[in-house]
């Protein structure tokens, strides 16, 4: 049976010595008595709901999978599931950094964001349910008028009320442009939708009374393509002026997902048979009301990934320290045994490490992406809010696409180090594989992912953002100038640095010419970019460590340890990346033939 113990000295760690979130919060008047005892107070709590609520309910979800009834159209929850969400809703953490105005706890993203983390390493199914109702809150805050806000917002906030958001039709995919499904306007305000939506994770389930639907829809009179899509509220029960439940609304699922991987998350197949909406902001402006949802859902989904990256990575350096097999090449490590634990074979720690430097890199990313956030949202000066957006901006696609690339690698390689066990669902690991392989596809696959970064992000705005993410790598180099120590890892970070302003710089002039060279390169691109980043947050681990590597806490020497792997065994990506990036588009367009 497998087992998770939420990484909670890394985690202080990482927010208290390498991004200062104390000091960082003072600045923020709403977050500003935030200090580190009350974040690690509010992360051991949640931790322990994670470890002991959430985990044990993993593998026995997984086995059951959610359960339809055709005639009724309602969707059971595996068992224990219902019981544990009733638990994370009194126990207040679906309110932990929605607004007070709305019965929210009123704390900074990040802290949330950590909480996040020990959930989807203890349960990735489970707490899609409440993370994707968190988006459809950040939706409906920023974008709903007034009453929308004072009719849902409270009973999402709380928890006691979840969301979705139904994007995806059976003929369009991500291509929204195409969608299908119809809003009729009536007298009294409100919309008749009509059309199916199919994959709407958490789409119909018995762990909330009532699940609130944000759904694409085009008005009558709505233009062709994305410019014509609007977005409305459709509840699955109508929600009275007072906030108890209505009539049963005409939106059902008709269908479950047989999947892969998270099974016992509802992944429906959704008909609106003449269902009654709300429209949501502008008309024909859905989509970029909708952003606000999806953005958070895609760093949530590389917050999915970093989680089983960490308990993958757990369970098997705990299994490689306990099997024995073989020896050491060099000779027997542990002559009184029959055989010497897996954990002396090289490449077994080189599995092992490439997951726990995956681990600790993607969480720093993902809480400095959170912290970025809070200061969008909160700081005083309005030019730190604009810095902080444009860098979030750029970031979030590496978020979700290395973090969840880097998360199936990590899972696969924890799987080989059980070797045959890893394969036998007993242990844990093939679930963990098979639910990590969902994460590089859903909310934008991750090859879209990386053309919204490299066109988008990048080239969109002619560098100008990569520019100061560079300039704040160099400010770091010039920082450790005549510390010698520190050179293994300066050096590195600024070739990577400059591989990719290169690499920026060759693909934007050739895509001036044909921007076909942009799809051709922007999959290698996203590894040299998340590679660069992750080498940044590394050679500042690096620093602390070095000055505490003598402190007697053994951790800052282990940091160190990772890192110097990081630098040597995984950074040098980059390089056979840069080469298929330049390799151009011949190699994948002229081959008529090969795919004839």
């Amino acid at each position: 049976m497998p087992t998770y113990t939420p990484p909670l000295r890394d985690m202080r760690f990482v927010m208290e010595e390498l991004l200062d979130v104390p000091g960082e919060l003072k600045a923020l008047p709403a977050h500003a008595e935030n200090d580190m005892d009350t974040i690690m107070a509010i992360a051991e709590e949640g931790g322990k709901f994670a470890a002991e609520v959430l985990f044990p309910l993993n593998q026995s979800g997984d086995r059951e999978g959610c359960v339809l009834d055709q005639k009724t159209h309602e969707v059971k929850a595996p068992k224990g599931y219902k019981e544990a969400y009733k638990q994370f809703v009194e126990g207040g953490w679906a309110a932990l950094s929605c607004d007070p105005e709305y019965g929210g706890q009123g704390l900074p993203i990040v802290v949330n964001q950590c909480v996040y983390e020990f959930l989807n390493s203890a349960n990735q199914a489970w707490t899609m349910y409440p993370g994707l109702t968190h988006g459809a809150y950040e939706c409906l805050h920023e974008h709903g008028t007034p009453e929308q806000k004072a009719l849902y917002l409270p009973k999402i906030t709380t928890g006691e009320w979840t969301g979705t958001m139904c994007l995806t039709e059976p003929h369009c995919g991500t291509d929204l442009g195409l969608l299908r499904t119809k809003a009729e306007p009536n007298a009294d305000g409100s919309y008749t939708i009509t059309g199916n939506k199919i994959f709407i994770s958490s789409g119909e389930h018995d762990l909330a009374e009532n699940i609130v639907h944000l759904v694409l829809a085009r008005l009558p009179d709505a233009p062709q393509g994305s410019k014509g899509i609007s977005l409305f509220i459709v509840p699955k029960f109508i929600a009275n002026p007072d906030q108890s439940i209505g009539e049963r609304n005409k939106i059902y699922c008709t269908g479950l997902e047989h999947k892969m991987g998270i099974h016992s998350n509802a992944t429906c197949q959704i008909a609106l048979d003449g269902a009654k909406g709300w429209l949501v902001g502008q008309p024909n402006k859905g989509l970029a009301a909708m952003f606000v949802m999806m953005n958070a859902a895609r760093i949530g989904v590389g917050m999915q990934s970093q989680g089983l990256t960490e308990v993958a990575y757990q369970n098997a350096l705990a299994y490689a320290k306990d099997r024995i097999q073989m020896r050491s090449l060099a000779g027997p490590k542990n002559p009184d045994k029959p055989a010497d634990s897996i954990l002396v074979h090289p490449d077994v720690r080189k599995m092992l490490l490439t997951a726990k430097a995956y681990a600790e890199g993607g969480r720093v990313l993902s809480l400095y992406c959170a912290l970025l956030i809070d200061k969008e949202l909160n700081h005083p000066d309005e030019a730190v809010r604009k810095e902080c957006a444009e860098m979030v901006a750029l970031l979030t696609p590496i978020v979700k696409a290395f973090i969840t690339d880097n998360g199936w690698i990590a899972t696969s390689h924890c799987m080989q180090v059980f070797g045959g066990h890893g394969y036998i669902a007993e242990w844990g690991m093939e679930q963990f594989v098979r639910d990590a392989r969902i994460n590089m596809i859903y909310e934008g696959t991750n090859t879209i992912q990386s053309l919204d970064l490299l066109g988008r992000k990048v080239l969109g705005n002619q560098g100008a953002t990569l520019k100061k993410l560079g300039a704040i790598m160099e400010d770091f180099a010039e920082s450790c100038e005549g510390d010698e120590a520190m050179q293994e890892f300066i050096g590195p970070m600024l070739k990577a640095a400059e591989l990719w302003s290169t690499l920026t710089f060759e693909i934007g002039s050739q895509a001036m010419k044909n921007p076909e060279v942009v799809g051709a390169a922007a999959v290698d691109y996203m590894r040299v970019a998340g590679h660069t980043v992750f080498a940044f947050w590394f050679a500042k681990m690096a620093k602390i460590a070095l000055a505490k590597k003598d402190s007697g806490d053994p951790f800052y020497a282990a940091k160190l340890q990772t890192a110097r792997f990081y630098f040597a065994k995984l950074l040098p990506e980059i390089e056979s990346c840069a080469i298929t990036a330049r390799a151009g588009l011949k190699p994948l367009m002229e081959t008529e033939l090969a795919l004839a």
